[in-house]
Order: structure tokens, then sequence, then C-alpha cells
């Protein structure tokens, strides 16, 4: 199975294939940088078709976490971990402190936390075998509200972007995947007016959120062709793809998926379109922001990662105005900010 040469390895740092046959663990873990400080980033359990998926995977996800902690301005450097299986019939407690082993074994150059069918309280397991996990109970806990915070502020910047202003009364909006963090995003957009239209592979998701937000449910290949003003992908990703693109009504794309784009040249697809994509890393930092606060000096503070997640708003307006200026895609742009800021530190 190639590495070295295949296009995501970006001049990765470390691939570590890990591997525990008493507990049945399989697992990735790839640090890209650690130049602006320890490599930070999610664990993800998931059922890959192959390990080339997974490799796949995890390389991409980790780059974009070297990228998303830059332009958040956090002292932490890129990486992600992936397990393989099924999380309903994997998960035990022996598979978490194998894991949590193994990034021991890594010596703080990698800390994880929760991601994709990861839980608080799977990552409290692995801290019973290593100290090198964020995200616990009791410190930052759940992450999912801030994301959610952040993509919301991003539709709002977006829409500030396109129309002069912030009123979301009305405003359509179709949202892609109804996880935790989806959950929040659609109950602050119901709060300020909008319109929802929205689907997931999982039906008590979709009726909680028609319930709760008047919502209206469409089908899972339905949502590309919808006549609105957001598209929100939610979910899992490259949804945003030759095929998606040429379908979709919506001016604006900002949601809390990673990895939107299917390949680089769709951002450029996107403007020529008249299409204003939120960059992915940029608008779910809010995530990974809370995280950090829980390493802060002087302890976790709510208001303090708060008031750092609303910044998102003035840095996806910062990329917006650039991408004009300079007649680039907002993902090209966002990429050069945080190479910048790689480059010259915080």
């Amino acid at each position: 199975m190639a590495v070295f040469n295949r296009v995501e390895f970006d001049n990765h740092e470390q691939v570590v294939f890990c591997s525990d046959q008493e507990s049945g663990l399989k697992a990735i873990i790839a640090v890209h940088s650690t130049k602006l400080g320890p490599a930070v980033g999610g664990c993800r359990l998931w059922d890959y078709v192959s390990d080339e998926d997974a490799v796949y995977d995890v390389l991409r996800l980790s780059k974009g976490m070297t990228y998303k902690n830059a332009v958040a301005r956090l002292p932490f450097g890129g990486g992600k971990s992936v397990i393989i299986g099924n999380a309903k019939e994997i998960k035990s407690e022996a598979l978490f402190r194998a894991f949590g082993r193994k990034l021991e074994g890594l010596g703080g150059a990698y800390y994880s936390a929760e991601d994709v069918n990861i839980t608080c309280a799977d990552v409290a397991i692995m801290n019973k075998e290593t100290n090198y996990v964020l995200g616990l109970e009791g410190k930052s806990g759940n992450p999912s509200p801030f994301t959610a915070l952040g993509t919301f502020l991003g539709i709002k910047a977006a829409y500030q972007h396109q129309h002069g202003h912030q009123d979301l009364a009305g405003v359509k909006v179709a949202v892609q995947g109804l996880g935790a963090v989806a959950y929040s995003l659609c109950k602050y957009l119901y709060e300020a007016g909008a319109s929802l239209y929205v689907t997931d592979i999982n039906q008590a998701s979709i009726d909680r959120v028609v319930n709760d937000f008047n919502a209206t449910a469409v089908g899972i290949d339905e949502i590309y062709d919808l006549d609105v003003d957001v598209y929100s992908p939610c979910a899992l990703g490259a949804t945003v793809n030759d095929n998606t693109i040429a379908r979709l009504k919506a001016t604006i794309i900002a949601g809390c998926a990673n990895n939107q784009l299917a390949e680089s040249r769709h951002g450029e697809l996107l403007r020529q379109k008249g299409i204003l994509y939120a960059p992915d890393y940029v608008i779910n930092a809010g995530g990974i922001i809370n995280v950090y606060y829980e390493t802060a000096p002087g302890g976790y503070s709510a208001q303090a990662s708060t008031k750092h997640v609303e910044g998102i708003f003035g840095t996806l307006s910062e990329i917006f105005a650039r991408s004009v200026t300079e007649q680039k895609s907002t993902h090209l742009i966002a990429d050069e900010l945080a190479q910048e800021i790689i480059a010259n530190g915080l």
C-alpha cells in the first residue's frame, strides 16, 4: 500500500499503523506537523471499505487539522487518527485502553480527542492509559455546541458578504447530516428565522429536527437539487463534487463537515459559478478552539472559548474579501493564510 507517493501525503512527520490482537484494535495515527505545537486532532471510528480508504482519510484530515489550528491561531500542530471497524460491534474498554497505550507511546507528539463515533466517555477510557487526550468531561467537555456556534456565525459571515446584512429570517438552508453539531446548528438557524430543509441516513435524527425546529425532511439525494440559499454539508466529506456542483442552486456552501471539496479544483469551479464557499476547516474550528481552552493557563473558561469562536466570523470575512481582491477561490486563500501563520508563527 503506497503512502509516501500519495497526493495526500504532504510531508507528514509520522504515520503510525497500530494493532492490538487482544482487543482487535486496528488504527492509524497521522502526525502532519508539530511546528506550532503538539499535533492535535480527533479520533474517528469508521468501518472503512479498505485500508487504503482509511489511509486516504487520515492523511487528508491530519493536514486539515494543521491548517485549521493555524488559522484559528492555536498553538497546536495537526494530527488525526482513525480506528477501523464498525462502531456498533467493536467498541470496548479494552479497545480504547489499547488505543490509549498507542497514544502514550508517541510521547506527546499527538493529542487525540473525540470525533465521528467517538464520545467523551470513550476518550475518558483512553485517559486511563495516557494523558495525551483532550476534550474530557469536567474540563472542556463536549465540543459540539462550539463547532455549531462557529458554523452558524460562518453562515452569517457568508450572507453578510453576499447581501450586506446578517439577517437570516426567511433564508432557506439545506442541512445535510443531523448529528450533534448539526442539531445545535439547526437550533441557531431556527431561532434566527431561517427555513430548514434536512436529511440524514438516520430517520430518528430527521424526526427530531423536524419536530423541534419545524424543518422539512427531504431525501438523501434530493438535498442537492433544492432551491435554497445555503447548502450546509454536515455529514462526511467530498459531497461537493462534479456531480453535485452541477445541481446546486444555493449560492453559499457553509457547513461543519470536514473535507467538503472532493478535489481542490472544485473550489475554483465554485468561484466561477458564483457560489461562495466557507472553507471547512475555518468554519468548523469551534470545537478545537474549545478544546484548546482546556489547556489554557488558569484552567478552562467557556467565556474565553466562546469569544475566540466568535472570531471565526471575522476570519471568514477576511478570506472572502481577499478572494475577491486576488481573484482566487476561498479555499486557496485559506490555505495561504494558514501557510503564512505556520511560516511566521502565531
